[in-house]
């Protein structure tokens, strides 16, 4: 898009406003102080349908800058006509610390990450005005958890529909479609922001869709009755369906409720690539699939608009010719587009970063507790602390659906699929992020290792912080009735509710909770050496609160440490070829 087209007069580049500020380390923009500035962007031009906006009139003494609005930093422009000053420090300068300016780069831009695997819909989140009029929203139906929170573990659905509409994409498929969940991807940041795990959902996959309240147009809400085994895919689209469906069956499907959604049709995939300039991808083998109008020669190719449309569309090129070979392949390129974006020609680039906001945020619908651009710059920031070394790419772990001649769909693996799911509500990486693991090694061996009591001499008090209702007693009765552990007893609800199962215990009752953890399933980070507590025969007792974690009685409260054995998995970082 042009200077004009952005709302800059027709003789500036947007990226030239922008230079470094060599004693703070950050990109201001630098205007000529002769002319006033105004400090919103003009308005996009009033489609036919539109009403066109009130005007708006605010004068400003030359080189003084208007009061910003809490919260919101839009950049002024010059008037058209106004000469142009030269702009101090803007070429041949370089910060003295080269590391400091990657760093405020990455903060300027941080909006660029949310998410770069749709490509980075709150990029450069200075245009504010204008990107805000771009971005579409729906609601979650109160599906989502409330939105994402800094201090938390983050859960993004992303979702990219099939939906035919757009310029030139009536050609592909079926160009009547509703706008199915064509790819979805569950996307995990850990609470600590090492690490991130993209779990990709096959659309084919048989699953219950559950009945969901949906907004209407008019305001009004209509509960969409549930289906029983059925592809994934209809929870979109199908009988009306809005994305808060596919959150709430991917919710049913894997135990983990997402705190927001994006959503992205065919436009994003060529608009986003084009923005930031092509992606380079690696194919294996001479690729010819006339279905997507893919075709490529074996190697390394640059590709955007409708060739990398094609790309991550095409099935019968590529593996088994199915809907899983294709996810690869969707994983593959998402990666390059993750290293693209945050290589240094686009980050440091401020007219493609102009591009990649204008870009993502038409591409994107958002629901409607990420509905502005400062939300999307807070998210951005957040998912910008990411190294792409480990965010790791994993697939649903499926088997063919037995009860089919013609194998069309598949269902979950019972034996692995779980252990996954397991793993990203429990907030465990997929890679080896070597600070964690000395950590929890280190609990391990301290709290776990060493002479365990005999279950008769485990003494216990159980507290209810936070299971279910009867959790107490129904512990109780196992540890009695099945497992020895005659010398408990139920000591009601704790004082306040914990998010995990703990067990507080003193320095001499260290080879008792080794026991109970045993039989109990807890990790060393449960384990909390403390205090013992009196029980009722007056003698001194551990104590064990369970959280919300607990999923009952026998039930191990260890999430599993590493991926299953087979399950297949990637790394952002890695450039692999299609084959």
């Amino acid at each position: 898009m042009d200077a004009q087209g952005r709302g800059r007069a027709d003789d500036i580049d947007p990226a030239d406003q922008w230079v470094l500020n060599p004693n703070t380390g950050e990109y201001e923009l630098r205007l000529g102080s002769s002319a006033p500035q105004s400090g919103v962007p003009s308005p996009r031009k009033p489609r036919p349908s539109e009403a066109a906006p009130p005007a708006r009139s605010r004068s400003e003494a030359p080189g003084r800058s208007r009061p910003e609005t809490p919260g919101r930093a839009a950049p002024p422009r010059r008037r058209r006509g106004a000469p142009e000053e030269p702009l101090p420090g803007r070429r041949g300068r370089r910060p003295a610390k080269k590391a400091a300016k990657g760093r405020k780069v990455l903060l300027w831009t941080g909006g660029a990450m949310a998410f770069v695997l749709v490509a980075g819909a709150g990029a450069a989140y200075f245009y504010i005005e204008h990107l805000n009029d771009n971005i579409a929203s729906v609601s979650d139906d109160g599906a989502s958890t409330g939105g994402f929170s800094k201090d938390k573990a983050i859960n993004i659905l992303l979702i990219g529909t099939d939906k035919r509409t757009g310029k030139g994409n009536g050609s592909y498929g079926d160009a009547g479609s509703v706008g199915h969940a064509d790819t979805t991807i569950l996307l995990h940041v850990s609470k600590d922001r090492s690490n991130a795990t993209a779990l990709s959902i096959p659309r084919d996959l048989i699953v219950d869709v559950p009945d969901c309240p949906t907004t209407q147009e008019d305001g009004t809400q209509k509960i969409i009755p549930g289906t029983q085994q059925v592809r994934f895919n209809t929870s979109l689209g199908q009988d009306g369906r809005t994305p808060s469906c596919t959150m709430r069956t991917v919710t049913e499907l894997t135990g983990v409720k997402p705190d927001n959604f994006m959503v992205a049709d065919f436009n994003a995939v060529k608009t986003l690539t084009s923005a930031v300039g092509g992606v380079e991808v690696c194919v294996g083998k001479d690729l010819d699939d006339p279905d997507s109008h893919l075709k490529l020669s074996k190697g390394t190719h640059t590709i955007e608009g409708e060739q990398a449309l094609a790309f991550v569309r095409t099935r019968h090129a590529v593996g088994f010719g199915g809907d899983l070979s294709r996810i690869g392949l969707q994983q593959q390129f998402l990666s390059a587009l993750m290293r693209k974006l945050k290589s240094n020609d686009t980050l440091t680039s401020p007219s493609k970063m102009l591009d990649l906001a204008e870009a993502g945020t038409k591409a994107l619908t958002v629901d409607s507790q990420l509905d502005s651009i400062g939300k999307l710059k807070d998210l951005g920031l957040e998912l910008g602390k990411l190294n792409t070394e480990n965010l790791t790419f994993t697939t649903t772990p499926v088997i063919d659906n037995p009860t089919e001649k013609v194998k069309a769909t598949v269902v979950l693996n019972d034996s692995t699929a779980p252990q996954v799911f397991d793993m990203i509500k429990n907030d465990v990486s997929f890679t080896a992020v070597k600070e964690r693991k000395k950590k929890e090694a280190a609990a391990v061996a301290a709290r776990l290792k060493g002479t365990k009591a005999p279950a008769s001499e485990v003494r216990v008090r159980i507290l209810n912080g936070g299971a279910v209702a009867g959790s107490a007693q129904e512990t109780l009765s196992w540890l009695q009735n099945e497992e020895g552990v005659t010398k408990s007893e139920n000591a009601g609800n704790a004082p306040a509710p914990l998010a995990k199962t703990t067990l507080e215990y003193a320095p001499d009752q260290a080879d008792q909770a080794r026991r109970l953890a045993d039989l109990m399933g807890l990790s060393g980070s449960a384990m909390k050496p403390g205090e013992s507590v009196t029980n009722d025969q007056g003698l001194p007792a551990m104590t064990l609160t369970l959280g919300k974690d607990f999923e009952g009685a026998g039930v191990s409260l260890t999430a599993p440490a590493k991926a299953p054995e087979g399950v297949q998995k990637s790394t952002a970082d890695k450039v692999e070829c299609a084959k």
